[in-house]
């Protein structure tokens, strides 16, 4: 089967326009975080790999042999694709990879680090090198990147929710209408679980059959499917559980009831998509002045786990993460807060 066409020219917004790069407060601080919603002209993304495309394909191949996630197919590809495009094909007169060195992976790096941020620069960095070492190894080459570190990134710390900010969310979502009842559903999961934005967008529902979906609101679980397909349960809080058995009870007078996706749009329009989930939260975030995007809740779950004495291990379990490290980039969001309050706990006892 021939491989799919891939267009030449893609938008992506550059990184210091995202809105989750907005600061917040400490967390005894009962401001608001300020929402910013000025958005720039997107920067074009020339993506044509020309002669360099062929070994591409066979690269996102071998991902998925792997079983790697389609969104880590399509990040790691179109990194190599942009790196062929937008400089061994403008920036130099070679055309196979095999002439392709270190210097020119320094290069490209050097160019991304000028106009974005280290973070990205270094995710870009490690998918072009991951895909050098790959194709050395296919066509027994020696590593032309061996000894080449990723540029290193300060983490910056993502801050948690303020009561004043989970209460206006909580509010803005208020009414009885298909939208809020269906808004409200999804801020309440995103606070008590914390999953990712395709992990709530893939959550399914069976009206004929509850047991065949992966809601089970009586025990107060739900059935996820993370990176790479792994299954997990997570726990839901009560007001969670209410939350989506009101919006169940407005879901079943959709046009679509009978689809298995549990979020439907408005106006009878059809499932809910990862991107969608985004635009809802945002959205969300704007009617009150909260700077609210999904994968902050992601950050807020953690923070209260580890902030109300929660094992670590159990945290990386909920959260279906297989690496330590994740924990400590996930509960360093308001770290310095719970050791003052270990402080006092301990001193002043």
């Amino acid at each position: 089967m021939a491989s799919k066409a891939h267009p030449v020219t893609l938008y992506y917004p550059r990184k210091r326009y995202f809105p989750d790069t907005v600061s917040g407060p400490d967390t005894a601080d009962e401001r608001k975080t300020t929402f910013t919603p000025q958005r720039h002209p997107p920067v074009p993304k020339q993506l044509d790999a020309g002669p360099f495309g062929a070994e591409v394909d066979s690269f996102r191949l071998h991902l998925a042999a792997e079983g790697k996630a389609g969104r880590t197919l399509h990040t790691y590809t179109e990194a190599v694709r942009w790196f062929a495009a937008a400089h061994l094909l403008r920036e130099t007169d070679k055309t196979r990879w095999e002439q392709v060195g270190r210097q020119d992976l320094q290069r490209w790096t050097v160019r991304l680090l000028g106009e974005y941020s280290t973070a990205y620069a270094s995710n870009q960095f490690r998918a072009v090198r991951r895909f050098l070492r790959w194709l050395a190894l296919e066509e027994d080459r020696p590593d032309p990147v061996a000894g080449l570190r990723a540029p290193t990134a300060k983490p910056r710390l993502v801050p948690v929710f303020t009561s004043e900010e989970l209460s206006a969310l909580r509010t803005a979502c208020q009414g009885s209408s298909f939208a809020a009842r269906r808004d409200t559903a999804i801020i309440e999961v995103l606070l008590a679980t914390g999953i990712r934005r395709s992990e709530m967008a893939g959550i399914r529902c069976d009206p004929g059959d509850p047991a065949r979906g992966d809601l089970d609101l009586a025990g107060r679980e739900i059935r996820v499917r993370g990176k790479g397909g792994r299954e997990r349960i997570v726990k839901i809080s009560y007001h969670a559980a209410r939350a989506v058995d009101r919006y169940l009870r407005v879901r079943a007078k959709h046009p679509l009831a009978s689809r298995p996706e549990l979020w439907l749009g408005t106006g009878g329009r059809g499932p809910v998509t990862p991107d969608g989930i985004y635009q809802i939260v945002v959205k969300a975030g704007k009617r009150t002045g909260v700077a609210v995007y999904p994968h902050r809740f992601r950050h807020h779950f953690s923070h209260t786990w580890l902030d109300r004495g929660g094992d670590g291990g159990d945290l990386m379990e909920l959260n279906g993460w297989t690496s330590p490290q994740m924990l400590e980039w996930y509960g360093g969001s308001a770290r310095s807060a719970r050791a003052r309050r270990s402080y006092d706990r301990i001193m002043n006892s």
